[in-house]
């Protein structure tokens, strides 16, 4: 059974910094693409990045692109999502997933921007 663990999360001023991790089980983790999702209170749930099974290729949404970088450890199961220049819209709760979001979500971690 496929499980996803995110961590990582937390509150954040304006402007700073925080690398998310999750790590990944029931899969064979480096046949999937990966990528990470956010849900804010009332909105539905967004791509906002993602990468291949060895990395070659990345993808970012408009909103995150030069912000946000994901990247993965095929020997660790595990793929990160390193946020910067946090803005009070990136508030949300993230999730990792298959880039299809074809597994069972986990709990993901809560990010809060705010002064």
């Amino acid at each position: 059974q496929v499980q996803l663990v995110e961590s990582g999360g937390g509150l954040v001023q304006p402007g700073g910094s925080l690398r998310l991790s999750c790590v990944v089980s029931g899969m064979i983790f480096r046949a999937n693409s990966m990528a990470w999702y956010r849900q804010a209170p009332g909105k539905q749930r967004e791509l906002v990045a993602s990468i291949t099974s060895y990395g070659e290729t990345i993808d970012y949404a408009d909103s995150v692109k030069g912000r946000f970088t994901i990247s993965r450890d095929n020997n660790r199961n595990t793929v990160y999502l390193q946020i910067s220049s946090l803005k009070p819209a990136d508030t949300a709760v993230y999730y990792c997933n298959t880039a299809r979001g074809s597994s069972a979500w986990g709990q993901g971690t809560q990010v809060t921007v705010s002064s």
